[in-house]
């Protein structure tokens, strides 16, 4: 069995699109105001907002009354008929983005008996960073009694070949149109058509063949290979895994190889697409004596490396760290960074914008880092040959861009 598949996708029927859909529960957590706009937006009728718990509200006083009203309105959904399924189908999505970029993707199911988040794990589908095991708990409270689950996944596969997910644009609009709507609070627009019998085959042989040559493809490197790569979620995702390793304990003589609570839904889409944009996480350093910081990295930096910008005050630099060291520019300079601020003062953080890190750095005691764009190439290698990525490698799109809650599927 494939570790990512068709699945039973329910949809609802007769509501207001704008007022279902809501954004990544992940997103907007330091801004409540987005999130009173939302359920002001939403108001009574049927809406994800209902049925999810944002983060910035998770282990809150009333965080017991928030899951008992999700479970509920769950519940409530199904038994209202407010939902219509579509057996054994992908959705093939396509959202346009603010800038006017269209990203395409596909909605299915991963096996979690493929999906180990753990730094080392060799398992086909792998966490791009390391988890958190601390953000699980909370969220596991939420998803246990849960009878749907609403992903906001996004799932990434390194098709250069643009093998799997670009043959479906070209038949698209022969493929019954399931959803075209505006999304709110300015998420752009999204379309979503089904994708059944045999155009559904076509792409299970496509992943069939992609998957048989991927060993081959990263043949190079020490380490299993990777199949499918977590881009954004991954934390909803380890809570997925975690519930059904709890159900599998709990039940350790039963059957559950076709329990719905084994797949999970996701959104897959090509690294290798133009939309997708890999934008650097800087570093900048405070409370430091910025320039033994800058010359004890002698120890890491090597002829034709990595080369990355430092900025003290009005002065900047390019250093060329060693290639030797790891896949990635980040993975040198945060090990160190890390090793370093164990033996001497100083505190990191992790800055988006060039203009940001500069006037951070035009402080005293402070040293930023620019680093490069990672190359849509170097993700699968960096996870193979590292683990996982070091936190806060890339940033893959902006808050507004993440995915919106929509489709769902039954999980008990």
């Amino acid at each position: 069995m494939s570790i990512f598949q068709s699945t039973d996708i329910i949809l609802p029927k007769g509501v207001n699109m704008e007022q279902w859909a809501v954004i990544a529960c992940d997103q907007f957590t330091s801004d409540p105001a987005y999130w009173q706009r939302v359920r002001a937006t939403a108001g009574e009728g049927p809406s994800t907002i209902h049925m999810i718990l944002p983060e910035a509200e998770l282990g809150s006083a009333n965080e017991a009354e928030a899951v008992e009203s999700i479970n509920a309105a769950m519940e409530r959904y199904l038994k209202e008929d407010v939902f219509a399924v579509y057996p054994d189908s992908y959705i093939y999505v396509e959202r346009t983005l603010a800038d006017g970029s269209v990203r395409p993707g596909l909605l299915g199911a991963v096996d979690l008996e493929g999906y180990d988040y753990h730094v080392g794990s060799d398992s086909p589908i792998r966490a791009t960073e390391k988890t958190v095991l601390e953000r699980i708990p909370p969220r596991q409270r939420v998803r246990k009694d849960a009878a749907i689950e609403l992903p906001h996944v996004l799932m990434l596969c390194d098709d250069d070949k643009k093998q799997l997910i670009e043959p479906i644009s070209q038949l698209r609009d022969s493929l019954p149109l399931l959803y075209d709507f505006e999304l709110m609070e300015q998420g752009g627009r999204i379309r979503g058509w089904l994708l059944q019998g045999e155009n559904a085959k076509a792409f299970d042989a496509r992943l069939a063949a992609f998957s048989a040559s991927v060993d081959e493809k990263y043949a190079d490197l020490a380490g299993a290979s990777v199949l499918l790569a977590v881009g954004d979620g991954n934390h909803s995702l380890a809570t997925a895994k975690s519930c059904y390793e709890a159900l599998k304990a709990a039940n350790s003589e039963a059957d559950l190889s076709n329990h719905p609570a084994r797949y999970s839904l996701v959104e897959l889409e090509n690294i290798h697409d133009p939309s997708l944009v890999f934008a650097p996480i800087h570093r900048i350093i405070t409370g430091v004596d910025a320039q033994k910081l800058l010359a004890d990295m002698g120890t890491i930096c090597a002829e034709g490396g990595y080369n990355v910008e430092w900025v003290i005050g009005d002065q900047s630099g390019v250093i060329s760290l060693d290639r030797s060291r790891g896949e990635l520019a980040v993975a040198v300079l945060q090990e160190f960074l890390d090793q370093w601020l164990v033996e001497n003062s100083g505190e990191i953080d992790y800055i988006h914008g060039d203009d940001e890190v500069k006037a951070l750095a035009a402080q005293d005691n402070a040293i930023g880092f620019l680093l490069p764009a990672m190359e849509k190439h170097q993700l699968f290698r960096g996870v193979i040959s590292g683990g996982a990525l070091p936190r806060k490698t890339f940033s893959m799109g902006h808050a507004r861009e993440k995915r919106y809650y929509l489709e769902g599927r039954k999980i008990k």
